[in-house]
């Protein structure tokens, strides 16, 4: 349960940051504080073991795998650069790669996108736990 009672703490100031009716924001901290002792909660804290788990790893596979995916998108934003002076010089050739660019993100799976989603924020929720907790730098 040391998971959940970590989590508890940033999730509700999230609530407090996202859901500005008061009434709204009231009724989603009850919701939370019901779920904490619920199996969807025991569920959720099994998911997040396995994460924390994957986190402390000393595989070096493991290890480069989440900073890896970072300058992928590090990558991908940078490309707007050269992007934007070849759009400068030859408009169509640009718009051109944009369009396939587009047409090859678009034709991913969306799951594939929340698997990314939901493994970078497990992620993210480990490393601030094992931060908290002391075990990581």
């Amino acid at each position: 349960m040391a998971i959940i009672e970590t989590l508890i703490g940033p999730i509700t100031s999230i609530i407090d940051k996202v859901i500005p009716d008061k009434e709204a924001r009231e009724k989603a901290r009850l919701e939370l504080m019901r779920l904490e002792g619920t199996q969807e909660m025991q569920a959720i804290e099994a998911r997040l073991s396995a994460i924390v788990a994957e986190a402390n790893s000393n595989d070096p596979w493991t290890s480069r795998a989440r900073p890896s995916f970072l300058y992928v998108m590090y990558a991908m934003l940078l490309w707007s650069l050269p992007m934007g002076v070849l759009a400068a010089f030859d408009p169509a050739t640009a718009e051109g790669i944009a369009v396939g660019m587009n047409a090859y993100l678009n034709g991913l799976p969306e799951p594939l996108y929340a698997l990314f989603g939901t493994g970078y924020l497990g992620y993210t929720a480990a490393r601030q736990w094992g931060k908290a907790r002391g075990t990581d730098r």
